[in-house]
């Protein structure tokens, strides 16, 4: 249907399942371009079906991230809407009702393999050298044996039957009619043992019921559109247009990763970034802004033609003109844009910022516990602190390496130690106890994997109670300190990287 015989409606729908991901911020700001320019709504909703990653804190922290980097959304959990309810896991009871639709209409079957026989089954197939994929043991099951295992209270996923032969092809609207064979799409799951959907059916039905008029998402989901597509087709729906946006890359054009990037939207608050700075730069991806200029312009020019704002975007973006070549995330040039946003602030509007982020009454309430009984003046404060507010620290190697470690030894251990703290809730308990189970699996000693990290965090061998500077500090620049100090170390100890 032509755009304007439908009112505009787009949405994002983060995951609650950790720190907000800049990628994020980058799929709803184009989201929100599209619904301002086109006299649209922009919806926020919450995929919150995933349980086993579920992080009860992180809706409110997508809120909040999402707010301070600009971005308004006309409906969504805590606005409401005409649509609701905007979170997943409050309509389970609608995706069981489709689910019910597509099991009578024959496009969807109830799978009762185990955990352990599917996994066999994909060893099999690897060990063939076949595409590893369901491999349809209960697709076609008779009607008495589905009653049977029914009776019996065997466990059960529902799945998409995809067709056997035929292909998939759908509309990208940057590339044009895609096409899937049938053989390479998978009957995948679509309601879990646990009675939650999947992404792929909760993602079908509410765009449907919400009126969502285009799906403008990241490219890693186009693998999964012809069973979207599949989907909408079994329940006689229309289509929605597809846009799929260039993945963010590093600097070596690796999808970008928390591994080698900071990607989470608190760190660059935390970090002192300002929110526009951040809109202006993700702005700057893809290509969708007018070019800086010809080669008469001179560098200033050029320059100040990098930088705008909001309104400006809403303006000038082109949807047609974004570059299918994945968008480089370069922190050199985010530093240096958000230098230039900081120089034009007033001294006023620079205090302001600095109360708010650096040295905010939060921080610095925390900080008092911390190093009240370890001064003797307040001039000392700085001497004991100042980690807290600098932004880069690293060790020399007789601050860092344990007596009877090599560097490369200490290298591997903080390579896993960067993986176990990712995974902690960011409490003093919890820290302690990651931290503690993989001391015990390395074999390192309390005092080897406390110094190290104290150095890494610190600088020194002398600072604050670690776990609560770990806790003050935050999680998100606690682990960019140490996969900065990986990084350092890996270019000074090559052979370590194996």
């Amino acid at each position: 249907m032509p755009e304007t015989q439908k009112p505009i409606r787009v949405r994002i729908a983060p995951s609650p399942t950790g720190d907000p991901h800049v990628g994020t911020a980058y799929i709803g700001l184009l989201n929100y371009i599209f619904a301002r320019q086109r006299g649209g709504k922009f919806v926020l909703r919450i995929e919150d079906t995933d349980r086993t990653r579920f992080v009860s804190s992180s809706e409110q922290m997508i809120f909040d991230a999402l707010r301070w980097s600009g971005l308004e959304w006309d409906e969504g959990p805590d606005v409401g809407g005409p649509f609701g309810p905007y979170r997943q896991s409050e309509r389970t009871e609608i995706y069981r009702e489709y689910c019910d639709k597509l099991l009578a209409s024959g496009h969807a079957y109830r799978s009762f393999e185990t955990p352990e026989e599917l996994e066999a089954a994909r060893k099999a197939q690897i060990a063939a050298k076949q595409p590893p994929k369901y491999n349809g043991a209960s697709r076609n099951l008779s009607q008495d044996v589905i009653d049977a295992n029914l009776a019996a209270g065997k466990p059960f996923t529902i799945r998409l039957k995809v067709p056997s032969e035929g292909s998939t092809t759908f509309r990208d609207e940057l590339r044009k009619d895609i096409t899937f064979d049938h053989f390479n799409v998978d009957d995948q799951v679509l309601m879990k043992s646990d009675g939650f959907p999947t992404y792929h059916l909760a993602n079908v039905v509410d765009d449907h019921l919400m009126g969502i008029t285009d799906v403008i998402r990241a490219e890693e989901w186009i693998s999964s559109t012809p069973k979207h597509v599949l989907l909408y087709n079994a329940f006689g729906w229309d289509l929605p247009r597809f846009w799929h946006m260039p993945l963010l890359r590093n600097v070596d054009k690796s999808k970008i990763s928390k591994r080698k990037n900071p990607v989470s939207l608190i760190y660059y608050r935390q970090a002192g970034y300002l929110p526009q700075t951040m809109l202006n730069f993700l702005g700057l991806m893809g290509g969708g802004m007018p070019a800086p200029g010809d080669h008469n312009n001179t560098p200033e020019q050029n320059r100040a033609a990098e930088i705008f704002t909001l309104d400006a975007m809403i303006e000038k973006f082109q949807f047609e003109r974004i570059s299918l070549g994945g968008p480089v995330f370069d922190l050199v040039k985010l530093k240096w844009l958000n230098g230039e946003y900081l120089r034009a602030l007033t001294p006023e509007q620079y205090f302001t910022e600095l109360r708010n982020t650096v040295f905010s009454d939060e921080i610095l309430r925390q900080l008092v516990p911390l190093i009240q009984t370890r001064v003797e003046t307040l001039g000392q404060v700085g001497d004991m602190a100042d980690f807290l507010f600098r932004d880069n620290v690293m060790p020399a190697e007789e601050v860092f390496l344990p007596k009877k470690r090599t560097r490369e030894e200490t290298l591997a251990f903080t390579v896993d130690l960067l993986t176990a703290l990712e995974a902690a809730t960011w409490t003093e308990p919890e820290i302690d106890a990651a931290l503690r189970a993989l001391l015990t699996a390395k074999e390192w000693s309390v005092k080897e994997g406390y110094m190290l990290l104290r150095a890494i965090l610190t600088g020194s061998t002398a600072s604050p109670p670690l776990l609560e500077s770990l806790v003050v500090f935050g999680k998100a620049r606690s682990l960019d300190r140490v996969r900065r100090f990986v990084d350092t170390q890996k270019k000074l100890a090559p052979s370590a990287k194996k």
